[in-house]
């Protein structure tokens, strides 16, 4: 009667709009996670670096364990000396340092 099929009389081959559609959302994502998550961690790790190589003798520091002390010997880059009570003298690898509490100031020579 009056009705007839519809057909898709004007339809053109896809020009690439999947691929443009989805790699713009993909590189937003990706920014997004590169300056909330993985800049600051970085930030974060140099920090401590700096801290660790800025280690000195009399400094007074905490473990990742949480032992409080005072620095006696940084015997080299991976081992510090720790004092954690009067004639109580321990290990600590270096990396395990969180924070330094109390900085003694540099000697003057």
């Amino acid at each position: 009667m009056f009705a007839t099929p519809a057909f898709a009389q004007a339809a053109g081959a896809p020009t690439g709009g999947l691929l443009n559609s989805m790699l713009v959302p993909m590189l937003l994502v990706f920014a997004i996670m590169y300056f909330f998550m993985i800049r600051p961690q970085q930030k974060k790790m140099k920090e401590h670096q700096a801290m660790l190589a800025a280690l000195r003798k009399g400094d007074q520091v905490v473990t990742q364990g949480g032992l409080i002390g005072k620095v006696l010997k940084v015997k080299d880059d991976s081992e510090v000396e720790v004092e954690i009570a009067t004639g109580v003298k321990v290990r600590v690898v270096r990396a395990t340092i969180v924070k330094v509490i109390g900085k003694t100031e540099p000697v003057e020579s």
